[in-house]
Order: C-alpha cells, then structure tokens, then sequence
C-alpha cells in the first residue's frame, strides 16, 4: 500500500456496526469477529474494494474468498443450491460452514473475489457482532481471517492490529473468538465433498447429510495453484519459526506447544512452553490454537516442537491447520 491508514478500534455494538457499514460502503476494509476466527470484510459486489483487500493480506489473487450473508435467502441470491445443500443449510447455518456451490445467474460477487471460478463460496455467521454488520450493510461481504496472508489467524482485535494496523480502515473488537479455527467448507458440486476441515467436524456434516463426505479433489493443475477454495494451500497459517510435529521430546532451544498434561521428554528444556488443553479438550485446543502459535512464534525459539493431537472431531481441523503452517515454504 502506497500510505499507511490510521486504523481505528471500536468496541463492539451498534454505534460499531454503523461505522462498519459506512466504511464497507466507501470501499473499506473492516475487521470483525466472527464466531470461527476474525475477517477481514469487504464489499463482495466490489471489485476495488476486493483487491484493497488482497493488497492489505498480501493474499494470492488466485485463493478465493468467502461471501458473508445474513441467511439462505440472500445466499440464494448468490447461489445455486441442490438438495444437498439445501440440507446442509438448514441444519447446519447461522454456523461455522461454508458451501462451495455453482453462482447463480447474475451473481452480484466480484469475479476477483471468486478467482475467475464458476462458483461461490457462501456461508452465513453465527456471531451477533458479524451479524448486525451484514444484516445493516445489506450486501455480502467477503471476509478472510483478518490477518496478513499465511500468517496464523486472528483470535482477537490485538492479532488483528498486529498483522494490519496501518493496512486496514477499521476493527471492531468483540473479545475472543468463541470456535478459534475457520469454518469447515463443503462443496456441493455433485456428491458433496470435504475440502477443508473447520469448526463443524466431518461426523455432524455427514449426519446431517445422511451420507459420508467425498475427499478434496485435487487442483486441476496438480498441485496447489489453483484452489477451489480459500485454506487449501500446501503452506498456510504458517508462523516464521519452523514447526515439528507429532514431538516426543523437545530439544535444547525449542518451544513446545502441548497437549494434554503429561509433557515430553525434554520438556524442562524448553524456551516457551504453552499447552492447547491440559485436559485434552479439542475444543480448547482449537480456541487456542492460534493464539498459541503466534506466543510461541515470538519467543525466538529454533523450532517449536508440537506434540501429537487427536484426529477425530475438531482434531481433524487442528492437524489440518498444523500440516499446512508446517509445510515447507
């Protein structure tokens, strides 16, 4: 960006929503929280306004973005769902899912928020301060984690202001984010298939379905250039310091990010320890996930050594996370 911006921070509430609502409609970008992780908004009917929005992430123009809406009718308006989908939202929305689905004829979204694709990515926030802004604001809003691209997400206003202050117009700060990692995406483009884990665990989606999710498909390229979705890059959510996974010891010099209440060997050792749930609950670890990471990226450790986490429920949205910010970049 040619100048930096004096952001401002405004606590949550209705005086907030308004101001929200007259800086999205001026091009703006705003940061707000959501019941997953913080976005970053924009008018999604706005193609400036959008690319402002990749300037100040730094976020590939190939990833795309979601669209924000009060309810289904209004992502109908975007959308064209099938009966799958229409299952899925009735269960699942206000919520922490997002649908992949075919746009609908004279879909209003900006085709640069899309990435140039035939579909959309809809999903309809279970949060009060998200939902005041979009229902006031009448339009979608695309709204990435509120963070610079790659970066870990954002749990609260202080991640926010520490990755764009200067880059963005305005935050609104509704206290910690309730689920703490970003919404699960389904995409109902024929059999209905996972293609990132999230704050709704497989088992719910397919209950509610009636039927087991397919697996991602691959990037028409082969590799993961052109994504169909936004968090299906390789290396993302990715912290400075070099992550080790699945650690059964932590090494002279390391951070170690834990799990649960007996620690590793060489635990005593290391520079920063901070543990996601000492009770081995994944619904704490997943709150506390980013948080963690961004605490243990600042303490100037060789490596954080991270230990091994469940894969079942929220587990699997966590080791998702942990691969990608791991991935070698």
């Amino acid at each position: 960006m040619t100048a930096l911006l004096a952001t401002r921070v405004l606590p949550a509430g209705s005086a907030a929503a308004a101001e929200a609502v007259r800086v999205l409609a001026a091009g703006g970008l705003v940061a707000f929280p959501t019941e997953t992780v913080y976005g970053l908004g924009a008018d999604a009917t706005d193609g400036r306004a959008v690319a402002r929005l990749y300037e100040a992430k730094g976020r590939p123009a190939f990833n795309p973005l979601i669209a924000h809406v009060t309810d289904r009718p209004a992502a109908q308006a975007l959308a064209r769902f099938d009966a799958d989908a229409e299952r899925l939202a009735a269960a699942l929305w206000p919520g922490p899912l997002t649908l992949v689905l075919p746009k609908a004829g004279g879909c209003p979204v900006a085709e640069l928020a899309t990435a140039g694709l035939d579909t959309v990515a809809v999903r309809v926030p279970d949060h009060a301060a998200a939902r005041d802004i979009l229902k006031a604001f009448g339009k979608p809003v695309v709204a990435p984690s509120a963070n610079r691209s790659g970066h870990v997400s954002p749990t609260t206003a202080a991640h926010v202001a520490a990755d764009l202050s200067g880059r963005i117009d305005l935050i609104i700060d509704g206290g910690p984010t309730p689920v703490g990692v970003e919404s699960t995406i389904v995409a109902c483009l024929g059999e209905p298939a996972l293609l990132r884990p999230g704050g709704v665990p497989r088992a719910i989606i397919e209950r509610a379905l009636g039927k087991k999710l397919a697996d991602a498909p691959a990037a028409p390229s082969g590799d993961d250039d052109a994504p169909l979705a936004p968090g299906m890059l390789v290396s993302h959510y990715a912290p400075r310091t070099r992550l080790r996974l699945d650690a059964c010891r932590v090494e002279p010099g390391e951070a170690l990010l834990a799990f649960g209440a007996a620690l590793p060997a060489g635990a005593e050792r290391g520079k920063k320890i901070l543990n996601l749930s000492p009770r081995c609950d994944l619904v704490e670890a997943a709150a506390n996930l980013f948080s963690h990471l961004r605490a243990l990226d600042a303490a100037g450790a060789s490596a954080i050594a991270v230990m091994a986490i469940p894969r079942d429920g929220l587990g699997e949205a966590i080791n998702d996370r942990l691969g990608r910010a791991a991935a070698k970049r």
